[in-house]
């Protein structure tokens, strides 16, 4: 029997892994070959997709891009370790965009099966919970302090100081809640990862729930991940059918119960607290602070609020210990970095790395440069609201203290990449235009201010005022960078004056809105 793995995620569907599924097992049929075919989860090689491959032993070999039309050619040349087909990529694991990596929290993905326990076990799943049970809530969150791990979905706080403000709250009930409304534009790391690995998440936030005596807990997810969905629910009732979530998990005598709950499409609702007012059943408005959300969160009670992927982790730091995790690194970023390469690249998808590498070498060397051939001028980090980085700042370390240093922020590892045709007068204007589509309306300075930046932009677009309005945008992000109640209105400026201070001439020609070069 010959064993055929096709990716089932949606990068991979969207790209034509179902129809390559199909299209083996018909002419397999045909062929009266003897074949299993097993749906993974993509292991983030996106520019290979649908990326198939044969399991040969011990070592699974691949062939890619792999389209419908491909496939009759693949069985009649026999697919087989020493295949000289011209989509013959060799052993997945020789690939080097893939070996050069240091997988932790995807290590997973891509080689399992997303919903078997049996095989999430066999590849080190679970070990951390197990680990957990015999701790003491302090000494997990210890573990986790000890680890350095950091809040990956942008604030980059750290997790242990979180946890244990949470566990130090009294309360007769408290929640655990992962954000998974992944909004910002060119990330799809916490997405893949629920696909490929569901139970990842699950024990991350058991163990969560173990370390802050919480009970209950939510996985707030975006509207626009219905593959998401449905695996997290599989996933969730697997372990709740193998006694490792509800009632006195594995016979421990803690209890706890997750449920999903799933937005309605608000960007807003990626911050904490204004997803925490949905989760309660209402609009979602960014709530002011104090309180924290660790002291008065969901329901007013004790509330832990992590990303995906920083919940992830957690699984890594039990199972191997805070030495290990930290020996990943760079300063006080320890651990690895999921990066999301998307936009005009050529070789995208999902990068894990350890903290220190420049994001030079990730454009360049992972990235391959530009899907176009032509030279990168900006670079994209951290979202729509991150600033856009010049050629003189790519040689800057990813890490947390070092993008600060320059004016930028890695948040949640979206790397987006521009030529040199990219007009940044355009790009400024979008910023502030995503602000004034996306804010929720609670404080002036980002609900006005985003929709005045726009028309602005256009003014100076047209050449209308210009050395006037240049002076009244730099006024205006620096009203909404201090006075802006959240991130939302805080960081808009950010890609808007990094725009403008390293890419002037493109205000100054008058290159948007109808306006020639």
């Amino acid at each position: 029997m010959v064993k055929i793995y096709i990716p089932a995620d949606t990068t991979a569907c969207a790209l034509g892994a179902d129809k390559v599924a199909a299209e083996v097992a018909l002419q397999a049929q045909k062929r009266g070959l003897d074949v299993e075919l097993k749906r993974n989860g993509s292991r983030g090689a996106f520019w290979l997709e649908p990326l198939l491959e044969i399991e040969s032993g011990e070592d699974r070999f691949a062939f890619g891009p792999v389209y419908p039309g491909d496939v009759a050619g693949l069985l009649d040349a026999g697919l087989h370790e020493s295949s000289e087909h011209p989509l013959f990529l060799g052993r997945v694991t020789d690939i080097e965009w893939l070996s050069r990596q240091d997988r932790l929290t995807f290590s997973r993905a891509g080689v399992i099966d997303p919903l078997s326990l049996d095989e999430y076990r066999r590849e080190g799943g679970y070990e951390g919970l197990d680990k957990a049970l015999a701790m003491t809530a302090g000494e997990i969150v210890e573990a986790v302090t000890d680890s350095g791990l950091r809040g990956r979905g942008g604030a980059a706080f750290p997790t242990g100081i979180k946890w244990r403000t949470v566990l130090n709250t009294p309360s007769d009930q408290k929640y655990v809640t992962a954000n998974a409304d992944e909004g910002d534009s060119g990330t799809f790391a916490d997405r893949l990862l629920m696909e490929a690995d569901p139970f990842q998440l699950i024990e991350g936030m058991t163990i969560c729930a173990l370390a802050v005596d919480a009970t209950q807990g939510y996985i707030y997810l975006r509207s626009e991940y219905p593959k998401a969905l449905q695996v997290l629910n599989q996933a969730i009732a697997i372990a709740e059918a193998a006694n490792l979530l509800g009632s006195d998990i594995c016979g421990s005598g803690r209890d706890f119960h997750l449920q999903i709950r799933v937005g309605a499409g608000a960007y807003i609702c990626g911050e904490e607290t204004s997803m925490l007012e949905s989760l309660e059943g209402k609009r979602g408005l960014v709530r002011f602070k104090p309180p924290l959300p660790a002291i008065e969160g969901l329901f007013g009670e004790p509330t832990v609020v992590n990303n995906v992927l920083t919940l992830a982790a957690v699984s890594t730091v039990l199972a191997k210990g805070a030495a290990y995790y930290q020996d990943y690194g760079s300063g006080r970023s320890r651990g690895t970095l999921s990066v999301q390469l998307s936009g005009n690249i050529r070789r995208g998808g999902l990068v894990e790395i350890p903290f220190g590498a420049s994001l030079r070498e990730l454009v360049e060397d992972f990235g391959g440069g530009t899907a176009s051939g032509r030279p990168v001028r900006a670079i994209q980090v951290g979202g729509p609201l991150g600033a856009y980085l010049p050629e003189s700042q790519w040689d800057t370390p990813l890490d947390y203290e070092a993008f600060t240093d320059v004016g930028a922020m890695l948040g949640h590892g979206g790397v987006v990449v521009f030529d040199d045709n990219v007009d940044m007068l355009e790009q400024a204007r979008f910023a502030m235009e995503f602000c004034a589509v996306e804010s929720c309306g609670k404080c002036t300075p980002c609900r006005i201010g985003s929709v005045r930046g726009v028309e602005l932009i256009d003014k100076i677009g047209k050449n209308d005022g210009r050395s006037a309005n240049l002076e009244l945008l730099e006024a205006l992000c620096e009203t909404m960078d201090v006075g802006s109640l959240c991130a939302m209105g805080g960081l808009t400026p950010m890609p808007v004056r990094s725009a403008l201070k390293h890419f002037p001439g493109d205000f100054e020609r008058g290159t948007g809105n109808g306006i020639e070069r």
